[in-house]
């Protein structure tokens, strides 16, 4: 079943993130969006559990001769992490993405000073870390981003999705203290697919979230 749109999806979730809360199981949360899309989805929760929100800025690496393929992710001053698989199959080594590695991480600070506006980053160490996103086909992002929210110390790391595929699920769970999904479905074949109105968001979206308009 669709949902409506990230909203909608954001409150379903929040619904069961509030469960968890009232059970006193969240300490200290602290919301963290992949923009753009997850902030749509992420805002619904930390207004439901009275928590500060924030974006954690993940950016893919593409294959120099398809950015589209994606075969690695970065995300805050950590290492990039890899798809060894697909570096080997296309032939390619760490070294030959060092431009495109670069190029992304000049474009995550740019866009973490954007939406920040000066705010500091939060801190995580002794809090539980809720990231979000409004779904996960690949999950190579999401790898990075709770790798990156993990070397933080943060007390409990939840990954909370509105709609993840089987496979990134499975991997996914392990990585996690809590892996909060409301469809897994069988049959997946791109996150889109599970909401009516899927519209990409704009930076002055996500500033708007974060400013909490």
């Amino acid at each position: 079943m669709q949902f409506r749109d990230r909203k909608e999806a954001g409150q379903e979730l929040a619904e069961q993130l509030r469960i968890r809360q009232d059970k006193g199981i969240l300490p200290q949360p602290v919301v963290l969006a992949l923009p753009r899309g997850g902030v749509a989805v992420a805002r619904e929760i930390a207004r439901a559990l009275d928590a500060p929100l924030d974006v954690l800025v993940v950016r893919k690496i593409g294959a120099p001769f398809h950015e589209e393929f994606g075969v690695g992710a970065l995300a805050g001053d950590d290492p990039p992490l890899f798809d060894e698989a697909s570096l080997n199959r296309l032939g390619l080594s760490e070294a030959d993405l060092a431009p495109v590695v670069e190029r992304e991480r000049k474009e995550l600070r740019r866009r973490e000073e954007r939406y920040r506006e000066g705010r500091p980053a939060p801190e995580l160490r002794g809090r539980t870390a809720i990231v979000v996103d409004d779904g996960v086909a690949t999950g190579s992002t999401a790898r990075v981003a709770l790798r990156a929210v993990r070397n933080q110390q943060p007390q409990r790391l939840l990954l909370a999705v509105p709609v993840c595929a089987p496979e990134a699920a499975e991997e996914l769970r392990r990585q996690v203290d809590e892996f909060v999904c409301l469809r897994v479905p069988s049959l997946f074949s791109a996150v889109g697919e599970w909401y009516q109105d899927f519209g990409q968001l704009t930076d002055a979206d996500v500033l708007q979230a974060l400013r909490g308009e």
